[in-house]
């Protein structure tokens, strides 16, 4: 119950809530668009590192349980 009651909280409260640093704001409102297309590369960047390495992890959490299984056979 108690995380349903967070869930409509943070629903509700979402619309009040900026979460750009001041930086990335001042960047994309300045109008450079090679600059706002700039900080839209290093988000992405950024973002692709956590996908591979939980790719990663997947991965082998996969082989290991392939090989303990090949093993009990």
């Amino acid at each position: 119950m108690k995380k349903v009651i967070v869930f409509f909280a943070f629903l509700l409260f979402s619309n009040t809530l900026i979460a750009q640093c001041a930086m990335c704001k001042a960047v994309v409102e300045g109008g450079n668009e090679t600059m706002a297309e700039g900080v839209n590369d290093g988000i992405t960047y950024l973002m692709i590192f956590p996908y591979i390495l939980v790719a990663l992890l997947f991965y082998a959490i996969y082989k290991y349980r392939k090989k303990t299984k090949t093993e009990e056979s």
